[in-house]
C-alpha cells in the first residue's frame, strides 16, 4: 500500500509579536555599547528639539513673514483686485470636489491637502488681522466648506459619473486659459498687468505652465527620436541633446535678453510668457528622454502582436507602448515636476519675483533692519515649509499612483 509522502504546510507561522519593551531592549539597550551610543543620541536629540521649539516660541522674526503674508502670496497685486485669485482658487476647489466624487482616490487626497492649506491662510489671516486683504478670510473658509460638501457628496457623483465625467475633463482643460483671463483682464475686466504678479502665485503659475504644456512637447519628442523618417528624428535628436546640454539659467537669458532682439522694432514678449516658454522647452527635453526609456522598456513582441491583429502605427502607440510606458516612468516624471517646481525659483535673474524673491524683499525691507538677528530665519523657513508642503504632496501622488499600478498588475 502506497504511503502517503507528507507535505510541509505551505503557510508560514505567524510572527511573534514582542512589546515595546522588549523591542527596546533588544535593539537599542542590548549592550553596553549599545547602551551609551543611545543614551548620547537621545542627549542629543532632545538638546536639539528644546532649542529649536525655543526658537520658535521666542524668534522675534516671525511678524515679518506673516504680516507680508500679501506679499509672499500675491506680490504688488492690487488688493482691490484680490478677488480674482480667489475666484480662480474657488473654481480650482470646485473642479477637485466634483472630480474627488467622479474619480475618488488620489484626487480625494489632493482636495484635502488643497483644503487644509486653504484652511491654514484663514487661520493666518485670522492671526494677523491687520494684513492687506483680510477680507479675504469668509472666501477662504467658503472655499474650505465647499469642497467638503463636494467631497462628500459621494451618492450624488455615482448616479451622474458617466455624465460628467468628459464634460469635467473639458473643464479642466478650460480652466487653465479661463485663470489667465480671471487674473489678467480683459472681455470686460481691468487689466493687471503682469509685471504686478508674484509670489506664490507666480510659482504656481510658472510651474503649473511648465508641466502641462511639456507634457505633450516632451512625448512628441520622445516619439519623434524613435521615428523611422530621417529628418524628423534628427530634428528631435538636436532639439533634445542642445537643450540638455545647457543649463535653465542659461535658457531664460536666452528667452529675456536675445529673443527681443530677434523681433521688429517697438514690438515685445510679456516677460512673463517668455519665461514659460523657456521652462516649457527645457522642461520638455528632458521629459522626452523619460518618455524614451520608458517606450525602450516595451518587449518588441507586443509590437509585434499588435501590428498581427492589424492595428497601425498610430494605434499601437497610443492604445500599447504609450500608455504602459508612461505607467513605468511615473516616479521619473513626478521627481522631474518636482524639480521643475522648485526650479521656477530661477526666474528671479530676469526680472520676476516669485516666492523666493518676494522672501528676499521682505528680509530687505526697512522695518525690519533691527530686529536681533535678522528676519531671515523666519522668514525662509515658510518659505521652506511652502515648498515642502507642495513637493512632499506630489512624491505620495506618485507613491499612490505606483501602488495603483501594482495592484493592477496582480
Amino acid at each position: 500500500m502506497a504511503t502517503e509522502v507528507s507535505r510541509p504546510s505551505s503557510r508560514r507561522a505567524p510572527r511573534q509579536q514582542i512589546g515595546l519593551i522588549e523591542w527596546l531592549r533588544k535593539n537599542l539597550f542590548s549592550t553596553w555599547y549599545n547602551v551609551i551610543i543611545t543614551l548620547v543620541l537621545l542627549y542629543v536629540i532632545f538638546q536639539a528639539v528644546t532649542s529649536f521649539v525655543s526658537w520658535m516660541i521666542t524668534a522675534p522674526g516671525w511678524p515679518a513673514a506673516f504680516t507680508n503674508i500679501k506679499l509672499l502670496l500675491t506680490w504688488t497685486y492690487p488688493v482691490e483686485h484680490l478677488w480674482r485669485p480667489q475666484a480662480v482658487t474657488g473654481l480650482v476647489f470646485l473642479l477637485l470636489g466634483l472630480s474627488s466624487g467622479v474619480w475618488g482616490g488620489i484626487v480625494r487626497m489632493v482636495t484635502f491637502g488643497a483644503a487644509a492649506i486653504s484652511a491654514g491662510l484663514g487661520v493666518v489671516a485670522f492671526t494677523f488681522p491687520d494684513l492687506p486683504g483680510q477680507t479675504s478670510l469668509p472666501g477662504w473658509l467658503f472655499l474650505f466648506l465647499c469642497a467638503g460638501l463636494l467631497i462628500g457628496s459621494d451618492q450624488l457623483a455615482l448616479r451622474l459619473r458617466d455624465r460628467i465625467r468628459w464634460p469635467l475633463i473639458i473643464a479642466w482643460l478650460l480652466s487653465y486659459p479661463a485663470a489667465i483671463v480671471i487674473l489678467r483682464g480683459g472681455f470686460g475686466l481691468p487689466v493687471v498687468e503682469t509685471k504686478l504678479w508674484g509670489g506664490l502665485m507666480l510659482t504656481l503659475l510658472l510651474a503649473i505652465s511648465g508641466i502641462v504644456l511639456s507634457f505633450p512637447l516632451g512625448v512628441l519628442l520622445a516619439l519623434g527620436r524613435r521615428s523611422t523618417l530621417p529628418v524628423i528624428r534628427m530634428f528631435c535628436v538636436l532639439y533634445i541633446e542642445l537643450i540638455r546640454g545647457v543649463p535653465l539659467v542659461t535658457v531664460l537669458f536666452m528667452g529675456a535678453l536675445l529673443l527681443p532682439l530677434f523681433l521688429p522694432g517697438g514690438e515685445s514678449i510679456d516677460a512673463l510668457v517668455r519665461a514659460i516658454v523657456a521652462i516649457t522647452l527645457f522642461s520638455a527635453a528632458y521629459l522626452a528622454e523619460n518618455v524614451r526609456g520608458g517606450l525602450q522598456s516595451i518587449p518588441k513582441g507586443q509590437i509585434e502582436a499588435a501590428r498581427a491583429l492589424g492595428l497601425n502605427v498610430f494605434q499601437t502607440t497610443l492604445l500599447i507602448t504609450l500608455p504602459q510606458a508612461l505607467r513605468a516612468v511615473v516616479p521619473v516624471l513626478v521627481g522631474q515636476f518636482i524639480a521643475l517646481f522648485k526650479d521656477t525659483s530661477l526666474v528671479v535673474i530676469i526680472g520676476l519675483v516669485d516666492l523666493l524673491g518676494a522672501a528676499q524683499n521682505i528680509v530687505g525691507q526697512p522695518q525690519w533692519l533691527g530686529t536681533p538677528g535678522g528676519v531671515w530665519r523666519e522668514t525662509f523657513l515658510v518659505i521652506a515649509a511652502i515648498y515642502w508642503v507642495f513637493s512632499f504632496t506630489m512624491s505620495r501622488i506618485s507613491k499612490r499612483i505606483e501602488d495603483q499600478i501594482a495592484r493592477s498588475r496582480h
